[in-house]
């Protein structure tokens, strides 16, 4: 394994390039620019969608067989000031469904603007399936 191990005084160089001419910090905006990956939005919509009470995770399956579990799944388009997005989700049966799908809606909105600064349009939601509460095994 290689790399270099910093130092006291490369620590103080490089907190000192932070600085401005006239001696004041640098305002980060002008440090560089920012990014997000469409995929890490797409995660913090689905995992904003998931953490809502109702919403129920399904078993993923193909060709007959189980192959773990899925949540919500989402799709994004537009910028990220207008962003649209379309959510596949699974709730809990009997749930209320249009108040479940208005609070994931809000959730979704909120955590991507909270935590990437992204304005959201629209939330399309489509409900793929109603999962009944699990029953509790009989004793006889």
């Amino acid at each position: 394994m290689t790399g270099t191990v910093g130092t006291a005084e490369s620590a103080t160089e490089s907190a000192a390039t932070t600085r401005s001419e006239h001696g004041g910090i640098t305002e980060p905006s002008e440090r560089g620019g920012l990014r997000i990956d469409r995929g890490v939005l797409r995660r913090i919509a689905e995992h904003a969608a998931d953490s809502v009470p109702n919403c129920v995770r399904m078993r993923r399956r193909v060709a007959g067989l189980g192959t773990g579990e899925h949540g919500a799944t989402a799709r994004l388009a537009g910028p990220e000031r207008q962003l649209r997005i379309r959510l596949d989700l699974a709730l809990r049966y009997p749930a209320p469904i249009a108040e479940t799908v208005s609070a994931v809606r809000e959730r979704v909105r909120t955590e991507l603007e909270r935590m990437a600064d992204c304005r959201v349009a629209t939330v399309d939601v489509t409900v793929t399936a109603l999962v009944p509460h699990p029953t509790a095994p009989r004793v006889e």
